[in-house]
């Protein structure tokens, strides 16, 4: 009980440590929360807008059939020309998932509630066998 008393701090920083290493398993580090066959639901049955914030090379290797290339950097001044009716669900795709996330935060900021960012961004649309097009 000693040694607990006296080493308080690095119990605390021990805790700490294995918290902020569960929590990318537990938040899905992949990024985004929608799954692929949950985005091709979107698409098919509610006329979800696909968009791809990858930058434009990117986007010629591969993307969704049907996806728009819209930069994250450019996200925030084009997307409300891009995309006029805030109702309708959106999906952001990228590489890995990462700029996706982003790319959803900034969507809800400016409105666009049905926002999601696909989870494993191009490489888990490709892991799951669904069609890719390149321009």
């Amino acid at each position: 009980m000693k040694f607990i008393i006296d080493n308080w701090y690095l119990i605390l920083i021990a805790v700490a440590s294995g918290v902020m290493l569960l929590l990318p398993a537990l938040r899905g580090a992949t990024g985004g929360s929608l799954s692929a066959a949950a985005a091709v639901h979107l698409i098919n049955r509610e006329k979800a807008v696909v968009l791809d914030v990858c930058e434009p090379e990117e986007f010629a290797a591969g993307h969704v059939n049907g996806a728009r290339n819209l930069p994250l950097s450019q996200l925030e001044e084009k997307l409300p020309t891009t995309v006029k009716n805030k109702q309708l669900p959106v999906v952001l795709v990228c590489a890995t998932g990462a700029r996706a996330a982003r790319a959803e935060a900034v969507a809800k900021k400016l409105g666009y509630e049905k926002a999601q960012a696909l989870a494993g961004g191009m490489k888990a649309w490709r892991d799951a066998g669904l069609p890719v097009e390149k321009a």
